[in-house]
């Protein structure tokens, strides 16, 4: 639940870093250092470079953000995951 003060925008993953923190650039080109969100945490939410996501930040720091939810994002398409089931038998 967003609380009143806080400012929701729009953004896009530039770099992963340790911790589960990401750098994200929002629309004018300034980038911020932002962390997933307790709600991404529990449903195993990945988070690559390219996803657009939506944050919420404080007024009194611009510097930092909350990533709360992780858009469609029809740019970028991400690619099957390879599967292993053990060696082919033939």
């Amino acid at each position: 639940m967003p609380d009143n003060n806080c400012v929701e925008i729009e953004g896009k993953v530039v770099s992963v870093l340790p911790g589960t923190m990401f750098r994200v650039e929002i629309a004018n080109g300034h980038q911020v250092l932002a962390h997933i969100s307790g709600k991404l945490r529990k449903n195993f939410i990945k988070l690559t470079v390219g996803d657009r996501v939506k944050m919420e930040m404080t007024p009194q720091d611009l510097e930092k953000a909350r990533i709360v939810y992780r858009l469609k994002n029809n740019d970028a398409p991400r690619p099957n995951p390879i599967r292993s089931f053990g060696p082919r038998h033939r």
